[in-house]
């Protein structure tokens, strides 16, 4: 029997095929550029190999656009094909089955194969990961942590994957709010692999949690070989890198990185366009003009807005249509989700809740209709978690709700908003909480003020 980097059996045996799926399992670890490659390869390689064709499918899954799905559902049939010829290892087995129920909308039933496999085989680190990326897409942010915990023990000193593991467990903490074990956890897990991308933006996403930008801005600085070699992994880093120089008042700096950096290439990936629109919609919020920046991300939302796939897709997309104030657009949009809303599965649940009611919310933000808005961003709030990604991601969502409330003169309601923001920085008040704490007490002044007159 023959094993892979990751100590799982694998039905692969010739030694230039097991290095191929080795090589892509540590690229697709450390979102390097390389992993589609060695993918490439062993698919022409070891066309009868199931568990590449999955893994060429998952993969394609996880990318959020429309015109993948038809790409996974080829590379599940071709999988099923390879399976009927026998050989297949269960862990082989349960990676054809966790892309079969995905695409049936069940992506939760395919985060239940992936820990069955890794029931299997613990110190199984390319399992460990998918589960990860789903429960991230999905927002199951303490289902990654108990995964996490629960494997952490197998991949001991010797594994050759540890410290890619201890960065997926520093952004489990991070993402539920153990900031400390968080920190020590990404920094241990750098010093085993240095080219840990994910690992060291988790200590990032901490820096920014606790309203510490200068060791941020230090820690992305001082590591460029975590992410310089990456896919557009690195966009991401220069939107962390943006954040950290935005807490810090620098809007200029935040500029400069989102023309020269972070829309280097103007892609319509999903993951690009949440880093710009996002950022932007923050720049508008603190009173920086930001030109006709917003032409370019409006012109590919529209584009993109029948994908369906990712409901936190859809609500960057929306940010965009209401940055550049197109509200037959945006409507357009709100109408989609809402049929998206009435499928059957997981992504479909969150669709209509929290979903539809975020983009109702958003699009009436974009007309300036800031009682609509809040009413409708406050009901979805509680929920936003559900829509995926990370608390620093979501956390636009949470600024335009705190915005409107203020803008509506629902003060107190604001209020609690940004201390719930505050609580869950564990009582890190940033600049935006600092600032917007001020408006409140402004608006009162002059509220009792005029109240008196």
């Amino acid at each position: 029997m023959y094993y892979d980097i990751c100590t799982a059996p694998v039905s692969l045996t010739r030694p230039s095929s097991i290095n191929h799926w080795n090589q892509m399992i540590r690229a697709f670890l450390a979102h390097g550029t390389e992993a589609p490659v060695h993918l490439g390869a062993l698919l022409e390689a070891e066309p009868d190999y199931a568990m590449v064709h999955a893994a060429k499918g998952l993969f394609s899954m996880m990318m959020g656009r429309r015109e993948l799905v038809d790409v996974a559902r080829q590379a599940h049939a071709d999988a099923l094909v390879a399976l009927a010829q026998g050989g297949a290892n269960n862990r082989e087995r349960l990676w054809v089955e966790a892309l079969g129920v995905w695409l049936n909308d069940k992506p939760s039933d395919a985060i239940h194969c992936m820990e069955q496999a890794l029931r299997l085989a613990p110190a199984d680190t390319l399992s460990m990961k998918v589960s990860h990326a789903i429960r991230f897409i999905m927002g199951d942010n303490h289902g990654m942590r108990r995964s996490l915990e629960r494997v952490i023990g197998a991949h001991d000193a010797d594994h050759p994957l540890r410290g890619f593991v201890l960065g997926c467990l520093s952004f489990a903490q991070e993402e539920t709010g153990s900031y400390g074990e968080a920190e020590a956890s990404g920094l241990e897990g750098l010093t085993l692999a240095s080219d840990d991308a994910w690992g060291m933006h988790a200590v990032a996403h901490v820096y920014d949690m606790t309203h510490d930008p200068v060791r941020g801005i230090n820690l992305i600085e001082g590591h460029t070989d975590a992410w310089d070699h990456c896919n557009n992994f690195r966009f991401h880093v220069w939107w962390h890198k943006a954040l950290l120089h935005m807490d810090r008042g620098e809007m200029d700096h935040v500029l400069a990185l989102y023309d020269t950096k972070i829309r280097e290439e103007k892609t319509d990936d999903y993951r690009d366009f949440s880093n710009a629109s996002s950022l932007l919609m923050r720049l508008e919020l603190e009173g920086v003009n930001v030109g006709d920046r917003w032409g370019e991300l409006a012109d590919l939302a529209e584009q993109r807005s029948d994908d369906g796939c990712l409901v936190f897709a859809d609500l960057h997309y929306m940010l965009a249509l209401s940055g550049d104030k197109r509200p037959d657009a945006a409507t357009r949009l709100v109408a989609r989700v809402a049929q998206s809303a009435e499928q059957a599965g997981d992504m479909a649940g969150v669709m209509k809740h929290p979903g539809l009611l975020a983009a109702e919310g958003l699009a009436a933000f974009g007309e300036a209709k800031y009682d609509l808005a809040f009413k409708q961003l406050a009901a979805a709030q509680p929920s936003f978690q559900t829509m995926g990604g990370s608390h620093a991601q979501r956390d636009v969502f949470e600024r335009v709700t705190i915005d409107a409330a203020l803008r509506a003169g629902r003060l107190a309601e604001a209020e609690q908003l940004i201390i719930a923001r505050t609580a869950l920085r564990k009582g890190a008040a940033d600049t935006f909480a600092e600032t917007r704490l001020q408006s409140v007490r402004d608006l009162r002044a002059i509220s009792q003020s005029t109240a008196a007159q």
